[in-house]
């Protein structure tokens, strides 16, 4: 007698989600690896460039070069804080995907857990029936061969 779990087409499709939504998360947390190192980069830039600048001004420096110094280290600093955005949107993304994953994770181990709990209920039935119909081989056996005292 096979019994087959009624909802393995929906496990299956579970776990064909889950993998989606790894690979989802996967690219979310790529994506913000890749805005810090963004931000990283400008920070490095901008500690660079105004220590160029003061090694320069401490030699001397006209009006002209002193604002195109302060202007391009002012566009920095918004590029800086652009990108300090951009990776405060990543993390945030980054978070609802980990919500998402972790859902329908949960989702899928809930209903694997009831294929498990299945599959248990079925082999312990089977292993009655057999005991079942090993015990009634054996007392048939008793009947017509009676043991002689």
């Amino acid at each position: 007698m096979t019994h087959s779990f009624n909802l393995e087409p929906l496990l299956n499709l579970m776990k064909e989600k889950n993998e989606e939504t790894t690979r989802m998360l996967g690219k979310l947390i790529a994506a913000e690896q890749n805005e810090k190192n963004r931000l990283l980069l400008l920070e490095n830039y901008r500690k660079e460039y105004a220590d160029h600048f003061l090694k320069t001004s401490q030699e001397g420096i006209t009006p002209t070069l002193l604002k195109n110094y302060q202007d391009f280290l002012a566009r920095i600093d918004e590029a800086i804080a652009s990108q300090k955005k951009l990776l405060k949107k990543s993390q945030e993304n980054k978070e609802n995907g980990k919500k998402i994953w972790q859902e329908q994770h949960t989702k899928m181990k809930a209903v694997d857990a009831l294929k498990t709990r299945f599959n248990q209920k079925i082999t312990l039935l089977e292993n009655k029936r057999e005991q079942k119909l090993l015990d009634e081989f054996a007392n048939r056996k008793s009947q017509h061969f009676p043991r002689s005292t």
